[in-house]
């Protein structure tokens, strides 16, 4: 088929090109590929990385799934002027059916970025493409779940892991700090080549300086430098390890730079402009030692690396999603709201990633886990990951809170603080570095701040060896069992860092007793741990939870949330452009119950059907005559309306401080993810309904179609931050996309948040930021 031809079977034959002028679609051919399939050739495959959008030239292709057995069910055929590809798309999902040639086919492959700069910027096309994604979800609904996650297990990188890009280049990341600067440098098209490197300036007279890559490491000494010398020192040590690992400044495509606190500011990682280098400064106060050197770094990379990408990645910004109760310290409140003087949270960006670690191991959607996360290393802090969010952690306003470290203290009673001022007269640095460098495991034992260390002398016979070491592992025992309390449940356990991933002997004691939890360890898999590659279970066959030890990278983990951080940048970036920022309906969202069928009879009498009074602002949804009260171990809420239609399951959605009237404390959950919520008692007027579960606080969200979604440069799942004007303009985070062709455009929060904001039903919002793709 000729180029002419072509042309002219795209304007009469494939509807999605049909608002398109004849020059717009010569730049479309000409940037794709024309490529032939033989009969039973696989076009495409489940599990595939959705690059491109095909279209069928000439031939019949199939859409079918396979089920374990094998058996094939064909969910579409595809003709002459069809297009596939479409879905994976515009979701960011793996491909989750085959496409398979019936016969020898010619296929179009129009890439992704030429999709994203010529079709979705046409109106008539995204409206088309929203109507097929609608048709061909429906057609799907019954295997959609399977499909998913057949193509989740069979797909390269299903979780995002990967550093790969498109584009060739070198992420680089800087971790500046006072006496030390780690870097890596990362090939994003060579990803077993990564360079490790530590300048240590804690010699006054001597700089030492070590670099690895693998197995392999080379070391130099030299004397002092300024850092406006530090990408110089880089590649002089770089140059060590050969010409194979030279490192070149033109070859940096991004520059990651770790940075201790972002405070309340930031809730996940950012490309640096000049206003977050000014935030960042102003959070000194909360890290003297830590972000002032942070900062230097940034400009001295900025200055060297003019018009590369530079993204502050904050150890803090996983832990913004912790609610008050937990973030809160028993102080007067004015010292929160005025000083921010609260729990932060450290460790962000290694919990968040063995998070998702955790989840491409156990095949299973982060969004259904309960995790306890334990980053044992110089540092060592806990968290409860509850369905993909931070809910807790041991970690306070600084990294020195929490467990027993190694010269770290953790938490003591603030009283001692005033005592070693009054009556052993120290001064605040003198506290600082006793906290900081002479305390934990180094202070109890008098021996050393290394575990092995330790543990040789306990085995030894050491007293204060070995009440260190038990005094570690109790508290790491203690905080696990704290936190399955806290989340009602846990699927996972995993250790990571230095201690975590070494100490056989701490991860045993850590799990010791925990069996009642279905926490069983098995001994013998911990103890051969060996060489970690990246993970490895050591749970028994036979237990209901998951124990995993995780590598731990921590540049690694920069460099991975620094190319998250840029792509969400560009996305939100090319939305404002294309809409100038469109807006969004804000809808108030009172308490409400769903019911199931059953329960409505146990309520209202047998074979009662509920009574529409009034519709919803979601399209088949409406509130209902019927209210019922619900009551709890503490006191009861009068006259909760009903919400229909009926569900499979009762759900009840309640406010935060409602949560005290009746004596429960729900989790902050997406609707219909019930696992380990608490249950509550229904009274209606001819009888009343216990549900073992149910209750929850509804994540803030926003309802849309996939067309808006198109327009939004959003899919289903994706967190933002929402910009809400009114009075006093505010943003909210942790604002979760919810992408379904039923549904109409608008942003539900619940009564507190609307009263706290003084917002109201009508007003709108725009989306600020996007805070996390997954």
């Amino acid at each position: 088929m000729s180029e002419t031809d072509l042309k002219q079977f795209f304007l009469e034959r494939v509807r999605l090109f049909e608002s398109f002028p004849a020059d717009k679609v010569e730049e479309i051919l000409s940037r794709s590929r024309l490529a032939t399939f033989e009969g039973n050739e696989a076009i495409l495959e489940t599990g595939d990385e959705g690059k491109f959008m095909g279209v069928v030239i000439s031939g019949i292709a199939e859409v079918s799934t396979s089920d374990n057995t094998g058996t094939r069910t064909v969910i579409s055929q595809l003709d002459e002027g069809d297009v596939f590809g479409v879905i994976s798309l515009l979701t960011g999902e793996p491909i989750v059916a085959d496409v398979i040639a019936g016969s020898r086919c010619f296929v179009l492959m129009i890439p992704q970025d030429v999709f994203q700069t010529y079709i979705l910027t046409n109106p008539k096309c995204v409206a088309y493409l929203s109507r097929l994604h609608a048709e061909r979800i429906r057609t799907m609904t019954s295997d959609l779940a399977a499909s998913k996650c057949k193509a989740r297990a069979r797909s390269d990188d299903p979780y995002a892991l990967s550093l790969a890009t498109d584009t060739a280049g070198k992420v680089v990341v800087l971790n500046v700090g006072i006496s030390q600067i780690h870097f890596g440098i990362y090939d994003t098209h060579d990803l077993d080549s990564d360079v490790h490197g530590i300048i240590d300036n804690t010699d006054r007279d001597r700089v030492h300086i070590s670099v690895s890559v693998g197995p392999q490491t080379r070391s130099m000494e030299r004397e002092p430098f300024p850092l406006s010398d530090l990408f110089a020192v880089m590649q002089a040590s770089c140059a060590l390890l050969g010409e194979a690992f030279a490192f070149h400044l033109q070859d940096v495509s991004a520059v990651g730079h770790r940075v201790v606190h972002g405070g309340s500011k930031f809730s996940s990682s950012v490309v640096i402009t000049p206003a977050v280098i000014a935030d960042i400064e102003a959070l000194s106060v909360f890290a003297p030692l830590h972000n002032p050197a942070n900062v230097k770094g940034i400009r001295e990379a900025m200055k060297q690396l003019p018009g590369v990408p530079q993204v502050a990645v904050f150890d803090t910004a996983f832990h913004q999603t912790l609610p008050p109760y937990a973030y809160l310290y028993g102080l007067p409140y004015d010292l929160y709201k005025k000083d921010g003087i609260r729990r932060y949270g450290f460790h962000g960006t290694s919990h968040r990633y063995v998070s998702l670690k955790a989840a491409e191991v156990l095949k299973r959607p982060l969004g259904e886990l309960e995790i306890v996360s334990c980053h044992l290393g110089i540092g060592a802090s806990l968290c409860a990951i509850d369905h993909g969010r931070s809910v807790d952690t041991t970690m306070g306003m600084t990294p020195t809170d929490g467990l027993i470290m190694p010269s770290r203290s953790g938490s003591i009673d603030p009283a001692v603080m005033i005592q070693l001022l009054q009556h052993h007269d120290m001064t605040p640095a003198q506290l600082s570095d006793l906290i900081n460098t002479e305390s934990g495991l180094k202070g109890i034992s008098g021996i050393s701040s290394d575990i092995h260390e330790i543990e040789a002398a306990a085995s030894a016979g050491h007293h204060r060896a070995l009440l260190a070491h038990k005094a570690f592992c109790y508290q790491i025992r203690k905080n696990i069992g704290a936190y399955v309390a806290a989340m009602g449940g846990i699927d996972v356990l995993t250790f990571t860092g230095d201690i975590g991933e070494t100490s056989a002997t701490v991860r045993s004691l850590a799990c010791q007793g925990l069996s009642y939890m279905g926490i069983k360890l098995d001994e013998e898999k911990n103890r051969n741990v060996g060489k970690l590659g990246a993970y490895k279970i050591i749970s028994a066959d036979d237990s209901p939870v998951t124990i995993l030890v995780i590598a731990n990278d921590d540049e690694r983990l920069v460099a991975w949330e620094s190319l998250r951080a840029i792509e969400r940048n560009e996305l939100i970036q090319a939305m404002k452009e294309d809409q100038a920022e469109a807006p969004i309906p804000i809808e108030i969202s009172a308490h409400h119950v769903h019911l199931s069928q059953a329960d409505v009879e146990k309520l209202f009498g047998p074979g009662h059907q509920l009574t529409p009074e009034h519709e919803l602002s979601q399209p088949g949804q409406f509130a209902c005559a019927e209210k019922v009260h619900l009551v709890g171990p503490k006191g009861r809420i009068a006259n909760v309306r009903v919400l229909g239609p009926t569900r499979k399951e009762t759900q009840v959605e309640i406010a935060m401080t409602e949560q005290f009237k009746v004596g429960i404390q729900p989790p902050i959950r997406q609707s219909g993810d019930l696992a380990n919520t608490p249950g509550i008692t229904l009274e209606g007027p001819a009888g009343s309904a216990v549900i073992e579960r149910g209750v929850i606080c509804a994540q803030r969200h926003i309802h849309m179609t996939p067309e808006d979604a198109l327009r939004f440069r959003v899919r289903d799942n994706y967190v933002v931050r929402v910009r809400i004007e009114g009075e006093r303009e505010l943003i909210f985070g942790d604002v979760v996309v919810r992408v379904n062709p039923a549904f109409r455009l608008a942003m539900h929060i619940d009564t507190d948040e609307g009263n706290a904001a003084n917002i109201r039903t009508g007003m709108i919002g725009y989306i600020d930021e996007i805070q996390s793709r997954h």
